[in-house]
């Protein structure tokens, strides 16, 4: 068994997150949880730090101010990295992404670099969904897609489970972009790396507790990052190719 952080990012999850975790660290003996919070007013971080004093595998990284996903993300890295885990996984902290899925990501890791938990693959789906968000969803992944010329079918998918040696080479800490937009810029160094990349489907659920965070204007500034990056060179250099 490889040690595998699962990084939560979170902000005013309160009902969410100890559930969350417990389920996450009820799914594989190999996974520690570590919760990144930005803060939250409705004391998300003071319930991780009571929750601790009894579950070892549990971790909480408490920011003062609402930095963002992505900063939660490198944030998450960055601990993974210097306290040696083999894999570094991510995920969101309100139940749409379905803690069953992880033995998957994990068993999908002996032959790939990156698994993603994917909506766009047979097999998986949206469920609680409204139709403009289905549609708005299909037409941000095509258009990533095409711009970045991926392969990937899930590339907004935020349950992603990375090895070490990816973080190591692609060099996330200096992805400019934040929530939608770095998601997609970091599958794009991932692919163009020559890291293998797999895709298990999930079941993507709305969330039925707390309050979304995402918003027309993080749309559209994933939209403009997508296409700045689609001009510009990939800052990485291709690996060789696994066994």
């Amino acid at each position: 068994m490889m040690r595998s952080l699962v990084v939560l990012p979170t902000y005013n999850e309160a009902e969410n997150v100890l559930p969350l975790s417990r389920a996450v660290l009820a799914a594989a003996p190999e996974l520690e949880v570590l919760v990144v919070d930005d803060g939250s007013p409705d004391g998300t971080g003071a319930l991780v730090e009571k929750e601790m004093a009894t579950q070892p595998r549990l971790r909480l990284l408490q920011r003062g101010a609402k930095l963002g996903l992505g900063t939660a993300y490198l944030a998450g890295f960055r601990h993974g990295i210097d306290q040696g885990y083999e894999r570094v996984l991510t995920m969101d902290c309100d139940f749409s992404h379905d803690p069953r899925y992880l033995p998957d990501l994990l068993a999908g890791m002996a032959d790939h670099d990156v698994m993603i938990g994917s909506r766009y693959v047979p097999g998986g789906g949206i469920a609680n969904w409204p139709l403009h968000r289905r549609a708005l969803s299909a037409f941000a992944n095509s258009y990533t897609r095409v711009l970045l010329r991926l392969a990937v079918k899930d590339c907004t998918s935020g349950y992603r489970c990375y090895a070490r040696r990816v973080l190591e080479h692609v060099d996330p800490f200096s992805i400019r972009g934040s929530g939608y937009s770095f998601l997609e810029e970091m599958v794009w160094r991932v692919e163009r790396s020559g890291f293998a990349i797999g895709e298990t489907p999930i079941l993507f659920v709305d969330r039925t507790r707390g309050t979304s965070k995402i918003n027309r204007k993080e749309i559209w500034r994933a939209a403009w990052h997508v296409l700045e990056t689609a001009f510009r060179r990939a800052p990485v250099t291709r690996i060789p190719r696994r066994d």
